[in-house]
């Protein structure tokens, strides 16, 4: 009887795909297969297949980089791809309105600032002391050869005063021009004032009495007055807002001016304003007055034609109409606060919510015990306006309260 030698060998790859095993049958070369040992070979061939299967079903799962296909995505019909386009433009749309909305307040907020800027510079150049560094005194040669014009150019070298030696318009003349720092750059920097001065000696004085007499009388035409008079004349026919003050020097000059009185020069002194200086200082004085009252007219213009920062707007002044049964004297009461600056209506109607008369305030005052808590009482107060509230704060409520316990008449409150 034959012996069938039979090796078995099961040989696992090493990849997780190929866990098949093998089996290698080796035959003895001088051994041949006949049909029973055919029969046991095929037996057991069928059971290493068996083993392999199962050895394959108890394989190692898939790596975990292998990606299990999705499914296909739905595809968006023309109008869902229409409306998303539609959308983004949408949003694209209200991201550049905002931005230039942005812009635009942006752009709003620094005019605002450069006009407030601009504002206070002009407030501050049109102030007496600023004002002064930009008027010039203007002096007509003719004058240098009295007596005391050294006193009136070492009286504007003493005071830092800017002068110049000029020739004018109307012969022994001192006239003022002003620099205007806001329009230096449009070439209309200096103007000059209205206020002339023309210094006069006693002969010249008669000679000027004496033609304006003739005119007066219908003697002589108005052109043709003296040497000192018709440019007088010429520059009040170009500009009727010059204002002209003649100044006589003499020591005698009020002995003179009755003199002429006596030979029926009275009236005409009345009619054009004279006016005598005594020469070593009269005329020195009189120039430093005139600048000082014109160094101050810019400011007093500006303040004539501003309202008051604490005036509240509309026919305040008329006051309020309180009826007998009592109704307006809450109106009453919230125009007082609103007196004090930087107090709105709003935040006025949140006081007068809160203590509908001023006895109530002074009260809840005098509850307190400490001097802080007073101050402090209408700081927690809700203002209300149209897009938000805020709260009415310490510093109102620290100036309404000065305002309202105050000893000292004299005491800023802001």
């Amino acid at each position: 009887m034959s012996v069938l030698r039979q090796n078995k060998t099961w040989e696992i790859s090493e990849s997780e795909n190929d866990s098949d095993a093998e089996k290698v049958i080796d035959l003895a070369p001088d051994e041949k297969l006949d049909d029973s040992n055919r029969g046991a070979c095929e037996v057991d061939c069928k059971d290493a297949s068996e083993t392999s299967s199962q050895t394959s079903r108890l394989s190692a799962p898939p790596p975990s980089g292998t990606r299990t296909p999705s499914p296909a995505k739905k595809r968006r019909s023309k109008e869902e791809i229409e409306a998303d386009r539609e959308r983004a433009k949408q949003r694209r749309e209200d991201r550049e309105k905002q931005r230039e909305a942005k812009a635009k307040q942006k752009e709003e907020r620094r005019q605002e600032i450069q006009r407030r800027k601009q504002a206070a510079e002009t407030l501050k150049s049109l102030k007496p002391e600023n004002c002064l560094k930009c008027l010039t005194v203007c002096i007509d040669p003719v004058l240098l050869q009295h007596e005391g014009a050294d006193i009136l150019l070492d009286t504007l070298c003493e005071l830092d005063w800017r002068y110049r030696v000029d020739g004018q318009q109307i012969p022994h003349s001192i006239t003022w021009t002003r620099e205007l720092l806001q329009q230096v750059e449009a070439g209309q920097g200096l103007v000059e004032e209205e206020h002339v001065l023309q210094v006069l000696t006693l002969t010249d004085l008669l000679d000027v009495l004496i033609s304006v007499k003739k005119m007066l009388d219908n003697e002589e035409d108005e052109l043709e007055g003296g040497v000192l008079l018709r440019p007088l004349l010429e520059c009040l026919n170009r500009d009727a807002k010059k204002e002209v003050t003649l100044l006589v020097m003499d020591s005698q000059a009020e002995f003179w001016s009755k003199a002429f009185v006596g030979y029926g020069l009275g009236e005409t002194l009345q009619s054009i304003g004279v006016k005598y200086m005594d020469m070593e200082e009269g005329v020195a004085n009189h120039v430093c007055a005139v600048t000082k009252a014109l160094s101050k007219r810019p400011f007093k213009l500006l303040t004539d034609q501003v309202e008051l920062p604490f005036c509240v707007d509309g026919s305040w002044a008329s006051g309020v109409r309180v009826e007998k049964d009592g109704s307006g004297l809450k109106q009453v009461w919230s125009r007082q606060i609103q007196q004090l600056n930087r107090v709105s209506p709003a935040v006025a109607a949140a006081v007068t919510e809160a203590y509908p008369s001023p006895q109530l305030l002074l009260q809840a005052y005098q509850s307190l015990e400490l001097e802080v808590m007073r101050k402090g009482l209408l700081a927690p107060l809700t203002v209300k306006t149209e897009d938000k509230e805020r709260r009415v704060g310490p510093d109102i409520s620290s100036r309404v309260y000065r305002c309202f316990t105050a000893q000292n008449p004299q005491l800023v409150l802001d």
